[in-house]
């Protein structure tokens, strides 16, 4: 029940409305934002309204006092005057739906357990994940049905690189809606595909955190949870360059990692050339004609011949750069440029998309092979493990594009056969770098695509961006929960960010790491959560010195180099 002992009373010398109202607080009695209140009153023919509100901005001030330098006066004794604290007060719910204004006089109170359920709408979520701590120190809840497709989905959030802890949030989200219990025995096939931009952070999550102390133990433990790591992970890197082997092109990590490419053989079959192009639909280039024109032509001319490799009109092709040089000598020559580019093709428009696919050849020569032994193992997939981590950060800007495309464009081919009976989390940091506002291509469709009907096919977006003013518009309007993290003063003034009241927006620029600001569909006012610290290891500093065998059976298995002096540790921003 809440606590019955008024914090404060209705004001009377400013107008209460039932969407907003203002609290004279008492002098041994305080509110601070983000409090959740409630005060009721009595209709004729209804009885009691209850109306549940947030507090959205306190402000305190001398009554009696007319000039500034009077607060001198008020101090020695010599003015009379009283300090007066006012809370502004936004409704979020009112029960009945009545909707009537407070009365002034009337007595609020501090909203705690059940009312505060009911303010919040909790009491209607009938499965909930926590999604953080709020400012009363008790669990704040996001509703399912948003998440997971039911009645909405996808995930938008934003904030400053390195301060607002995007990455951190999204994952614990996931750890969140895994840990909780809440997806019931859709969590057998609930699976989450993460691709991994920033250093190798994310090649540790499957091991627990050294520097958790009881304090975030605690936490944990009051939203439900276990502080645990995530025990069912898959980790992918692109091979090695120039290394014969294709072991993953990674430095931290030195087991449990898959390299990870593309045969020659399916990057003709399968028409993957447009990915490799970032701006091909953008209307001002007419090249994009000759991608698809050349995309088919492969298609029906290459044959496999073992290993990835392929042969191209009596061409042995083994290699990136070889089937590109076979691309040019196609075009150059007068009698096969009809059958590979089209009949009434430009040989401006041919040289302008001979330019761009020869600058591919470096970024994308490590990940099209025909020269590596065709492992089933390279293959990126979610149906080993729960958790896919896909490790980009070693791979130029263009061939990052690329995997990114083509991954999520099988993944959704994938889902739509297989029907929605299993839930794909799909978490892309950076998404404004892969579907930008203006122009468009592949990758940006394949968003789009999963924005607007990837919930029917049970793929949830969990996108984070430093300016969602930059990202596609139809993809953060798709998204049903929206998260804010520390902003930049000048992108917080954008419209993107309109469903912040004007205090969370200057708040937003101030908020601490771990402090996020989360709007959901059921809740009008969005609210500010703080989210625990991670359980599992972020940085090879915070796992373990003898690592947990991954599979998640305990056990442990002897580190070589345990006996050297250990690195220094740089304090992540979170």
């Amino acid at each position: 029940m809440s606590d019955q002992t008024p914090v404060g009373l209705v004001v009377g010398t400013e107008d209460a409305t039932p969407l907003q109202f203002s609290v004279a607080l008492a002098h041994d009695a305080y509110l601070q934002l983000d409090d959740v209140v409630v005060t009721e009153r009595p209709v004729p023919g209804l009885g009691t309204v209850a109306t549940s509100g947030v507090v959205t901005q306190v402000r305190a001030r001398h009554e009696g006092a007319s000039f500034g330098s009077d607060v001198f006066l008020i101090a020695d004794g010599v003015l009379p005057a009283q300090v007066q604290e006012i809370a502004e007060i936004t409704t979020t719910r009112v029960e009945p739906e009545c909707y009537v204004p407070p009365l002034p006089g009337a007595a609020v109170r501090r909203a705690t357990g059940a009312e505060r359920s009911q303010a919040l709408y909790f009491d209607r979520m009938t499965r909930t994940v926590p999604v953080g701590l709020g400012r009363d120190g008790d669990p704040v809840y996001l509703n399912l049905d948003f998440l997971d497709g039911t009645r909405g989905g996808h995930v938008s959030i934003s904030g400053v690189s390195g301060v607002a802890t995007k990455t951190s949030f999204a994952l614990y989200l996931l750890y969140a809606i895994f840990r909780s219990g809440v997806l019931g025995r859709r969590s057998v096939n609930a699976k989450a595909l993460v691709f991994s931009v920033k250093g190798e952070d994310l090649l540790f999550l499957d091991q627990p955190n050294t520097r958790l102390d009881d304090v975030e133990r605690d936490r944990y433990a009051r939203l439900g949870l276990r502080a645990d790591r995530f025990d069912s992970v898959g980790f992918f890197a692109p091979p090695t360059p120039d290394d014969p082997s294709g072991r993953p092109h990674v430095t931290g990590r030195t087991s449990g990692v898959t390299a990870f490419w593309w045969t020659l053989d399916e990057f003709c079959a399968g028409e993957l050339l447009p990915y490799v192009f970032a701006d091909a639909e953008d209307e001002r280039h007419q090249y994009t004609t000759v991608i698809h024109q050349v995309a088919a032509r492969l298609r029906r001319a290459a044959t496999a011949v073992g290993d990835g490799a392929v042969s191209v009109e009596g061409r042995l092709i083994r290699s990136y750069p070889e089937l590109v040089e076979l691309i040019s000598d196609q075009l150059a020559d007068e009698e096969s440029r009809r059958e590979w580019a089209g009949p009434v093709t430009g040989t401006g428009t041919i040289n302008a998309f001979l330019r761009r696919l020869r600058s591919s050849v470096k970024p994308l020569r490590t990940l099209l092979r025909g020269d590596l032994p065709d492992v089933a193992t390279r293959r990126v997939s979610t149906a080993n493990q729960q958790v896919t981590v896909v490790d980009l950060h070693n791979l130029p800007e263009r061939a990052q594009r690329f995997v990114v495309g083509v991954v999520l464009a099988a993944e959704t081919a994938r889902k739509e056969s297989a029907g929605p009976g299993g839930l794909l989390f799909t978490m892309i940091d950076e998404l404004n770098k892969y579907a930008p506002r203006e122009g468009g291509s592949p990758i940006k469709e394949v968003l789009l695509d999963i924005a607007e009907r990837g919930r029917s096919l049970g793929i949830i977006l969990i996108g984070a961006q430093q300016t969602a003013s930059e990202v596609e518009r139809r993809i953060v309007a798709n998204s049903s929960i929206k998260v804010v993290g520390r902003l930049d003063p000048a992108e917080a003034g954008r419209p993107e960010y309109g469903f912040l009241p004007a205090t969370q927006r200057t708040r937003a620029t101030l908020a601490k790491p771990g402090t996020m600001f989360v709007s959901q569909p059921e809740i009008p006012v969005p609210l500010a959560v703080e989210f625990p610290f991670p359980a599992w290891a972020t940085r090879q500093a915070e796992a373990p010195t003898d690592p947990v065998a991954p599979g998640g059976n305990g056990s442990a298995r002897r580190n070589p180099f345990a006996r050297l002096p250990a690195a220094p540790i740089d304090d992540a921003p979170f």
